[in-house]
């Protein structure tokens, strides 16, 4: 761990050595804002994403036909919603935007609804995209590609444009929301481990305990934590309905007891 802080250390003094000549680069950076509020800055790949809370607004200047990456934490039974504002120059021609959003894995994951990809017109001052996920799922089969708790990436980028358009600089705006579903969408079964960066297991040659390497954020009480949803209220509701309805039916038609054609004396 020391041998890599010592070159991350020294990779850091080269980039403040060329300053001048990264800020000359239009291209966004992965840094976020030094207040520690919402990120001013965008990733330009998966590695580089820049982290982002759910909540947030993160902005980001950049180029037509640059990749712009953020990151996000996203537990189980949550339900994500992510949206993007493009803002375009003032003279530009027909351009089409597109929203895309991976997993842990860097699987793309489907949109429920919203529109993922659109085509601004020729003059249009901005573009709004949106992608409501699906649920978040505490465990699925190998095979599925449901989403499952962990980091999500989205990327944003411009896929068909004039070469005239290439390189103008754009803003955007970023904000990432999510519904809590609930019990509706619990199900049996959970991740050993959350799909998230640094996931790999160390261990110190010293010590025989063993240490994950998470992300450097997530859920602020761990991830799918607590094993109570709203499921196990309704399923106490409806077994009391069903013991009340059972005793109420054998009093309906239990009767007195004795049928009328028997004689009295019998």
């Amino acid at each position: 761990m020391s041998i890599t802080r010592v070159l991350s250390a020294a990779l850091l003094a080269v980039g403040l050595a060329a300053g001048p000549a990264v800020a000359d680069d239009a291209s966004p950076s992965p840094s976020a804002s030094e207040d520690g509020g919402a990120p001013t800055q965008a990733g330009t790949s998966f590695r580089t994403a820049t982290e982002l809370d759910q909540g947030q607004q993160a902005t980001a200047s950049g180029s037509t036909g640059d990749y712009l990456y953020w990151s996000f934490p996203a537990d189980s039974g949550q339900r994500p919603d992510v949206k993007a504002t493009v803002k375009l120059p003032d003279s530009h021609g027909t351009q089409t935007w597109q929203l895309d959003v991976y997993d842990g894995l860097r699987r793309r994951q489907a949109c429920q609804y919203g529109a993922a990809t659109r085509t601004a017109p020729q003059g249009a001052a901005t573009v709004q995209l949106a992608c409501v996920m699906r649920t978040v799922r505490a465990w699925s089969e190998p095979w599925a590609n449901d989403p499952l708790p962990g980091t999500y990436y989205v990327r944003l980028t411009v896929v068909d444009l004039g070469n005239a358009d290439l390189g103008q600089p754009v803003s955007t705006e970023v904000r990432v929301d999510s519904k809590d579903i609930g019990g509706a969408a619990a199900a049996d079964g959970s991740l050993a481990k959350p799909l998230v960066p640094g996931i790999a297991v160390s261990a110190d040659k010293s010590d025989d305990s063993k240490a994950a390497v998470l992300s450097s954020f997530g859920s602020d009480d761990g991830w799918s934590s607590g094993w109570w949803t709203d499921r196990w209220v309704w399923t106490g509701i409806g077994g009391v309905l069903a013991a009340l309805a059972g005793i109420g039916g054998y009093a309906l038609t239990r009767g007195t007891g004795r049928p009328r054609q028997v004689p009295p004396g019998v």
